[in-house]
């Protein structure tokens, strides 16, 4: 199954980065105005269909990050950063007469993606004041 998923996933970036020059050859060789007309949309598309899927991604990456230094830092021994986003969900949850489930997956998830940032913009100048020169330093010595 495993497999399977990696190879629908790969496959999906796959004709993603190509849909442009699919466009493209469509507009080529499509031998109805249709058919041209639609590879010139793909071309047109592609800027705004990249930018929704890496915004999307952006925000999926600092959600999953703060999930995981949320959940890291609670089995580490430390679960009031845990308890406290599962108090606000809940509490968040708790005013609401219907969808209490998705409210509290949204406001999980939110104060995820706020830690998954924060993390970041911490981490970024260590990486590239610190980590990113003793690369270049290694790597230029050998």
């Amino acid at each position: 199954m495993a497999i399977a998923i990696t190879a629908i996933v790969y496959g999906a970036v796959a004709l993603i980065v190509k849909m442009d020059d699919v466009g493209l050859k469509l507009t080529q060789v499509g031998r109805l105005e249709a058919t041209r007309a639609f590879g010139r949309g793909l071309v047109k598309a592609m800027p705004m269909i990249l930018l929704i899927i890496s915004t999307v991604g952006t925000a999926a990456m600092l959600w999953v990050g703060g999930s995981i230094m949320v959940h890291g830092v609670k089995d580490l021994g430390f679960p009031q950063v845990y308890d406290t986003i599962h108090h606000w969900a809940e509490l968040g949850a708790s005013g609401m007469a219907t969808a209490q489930g998705f409210v509290e997956w949204a406001v999980t998830a939110a104060l995820d993606g706020v830690i998954g940032l924060g993390w970041g913009l911490v981490l970024i100048p260590i990486v590239a004041a610190g980590i990113n020169p003793l690369v270049k330093l290694v790597t230029s010595r050998s």
